[in-house]
């Protein structure tokens, strides 16, 4: 694996539903193409592709010595059981999984996740040695109404309750406001990097400031190459959690090279 530190940037890629495992391995061969050795000295990257995928993706990032990180899309907050469906934590990290996405918005709207169970699979991630990328977000009407503040601030006190410092430090909370999501609409970058600003000053206010200055605070919601970089010009965001964008390597790759 490439360089990793808490201070780069993060881009993830967020395959979702989509990608067979024999297009998965397409994929990622063809972003590490578009990428060159610089790009890692800035950037982290990470691809989540779908579960069926992940041990296809693993052995190609092994095989060729990627500097690519591995991301699951979502995880199950028991160690094993009776739960037919569900993948846990010790699971995907044998995978060498290092990252996990929990409480989507998806996941939260169409499969009624709750702000208990986000905190259940961030403690589940981080005993397995993962880092969470932890997603919150207000809906249009939450927005409409004045309450986008109230309602974010709410998710991270929920998502962090009981959860170490050291672990919120190298974790990751991406901003997601849910009605821009696959929608092509996106939060004007001044709002984005305001809201940035609001999570991480709730994590120093509510956990420390060692963890608030560790966090990442990612952007996503229609993220694409034409306005990524109006988001990163904003000191507050950290990276950002890409959706139907990073499914095609070269936009993916123009994304992470963001600055050029």
């Amino acid at each position: 694996m490439g360089p990793m530190t808490g201070t780069k940037k993060l881009m993830v890629g967020n395959w979702k539903m989509n990608a067979t495992h024999l297009e998965a391995i397409q994929m990622v061969q063809k972003l590490s193409y578009r990428l060159e050795p610089r790009d890692f000295d800035r950037v982290e990257v990470v691809v989540a592709p779908p579960f069926t995928s992940l041990r296809s993706v693993q052995t190609v990032i092994e095989a060729d010595r990627l500097w690519i990180g591995l991301g699951a899309q979502d995880v199950f907050w028991e160690e094993s059981g009776a739960f037919t469906g569900e993948i846990s934590a010790p699971m995907l990290a044998k995978l060498s999984v290092q990252h996990v996405i929990v409480g989507h918005s998806e996941r939260r709207q169409l499969f009624g996740e709750t702000d208990e169970a986000v905190n259940k699979k961030v403690r589940a991630v981080s005993g397995a040695g993962m880092r969470p990328i932890i997603c919150v977000g207000e809906t249009l009407d939450q927005r409409e109404e004045g309450e986008a503040e109230r309602v974010v601030v709410g998710q991270v006190v929920a998502a962090l309750t009981r959860i170490d410092v050291e672990v919120i430090a190298t974790a990751a909370i991406a901003y997601e406001p849910i009605w821009a999501i696959g929608t092509g609409r996106n939060a004007l970058p001044d709002d984005a990097g305001l809201m940035a600003e609001t999570i991480r000053s709730t994590v120093a206010d509510r956990v420390s400031s060692e963890a608030a200055s560790g966090v990442r605070i990612l952007y996503g919601g229609s993220v694409n190459a034409a306005n990524i970089k109006d988001f990163m010009a904003k000191g507050e965001i950290d990276g950002a959690l890409v959706g139907g964008a990073s499914l095609d390597p070269d936009n993916f790759a123009s994304i992470v090279r963001y600055w050029l």
